[in-house]
């Protein structure tokens, strides 16, 4: 089972910060899984500066995932 976590603002709209995900082969299955469940939430996991780290490091694009991967959905940034 892949582990994800949502952080700030997704983590609030989903209502849930961590669950563990069994049927996700790579990103794009976990985020289309994700938003058949919810589709506010996984109109928010591909939105504009939404980025994903798998076993803790940042990821471009569409990648595999094992059973045993830890992926985070982090909002967008803002700084000063």
């Amino acid at each position: 089972m892949a582990r994800v976590l949502l952080f700030g603002p997704l983590r609030d709209l989903a209502g849930w910060r961590e669950r563990d995900i069994a049927e996700a082969a790579s990103i794009s299955a976990l985020k289309a899984l994700l938003a058949e469940e919810d589709e506010r939430l996984g109109e928010a996991l591909s939105g504009p500066g939404v980025k994903v780290a798998v076993d803790q490091a940042i990821v471009n694009g569409d990648i595999a995932i094992g059973p045993r991967a830890e992926v985070a959905f982090l909002p967008p940034m803002s700084g000063g």
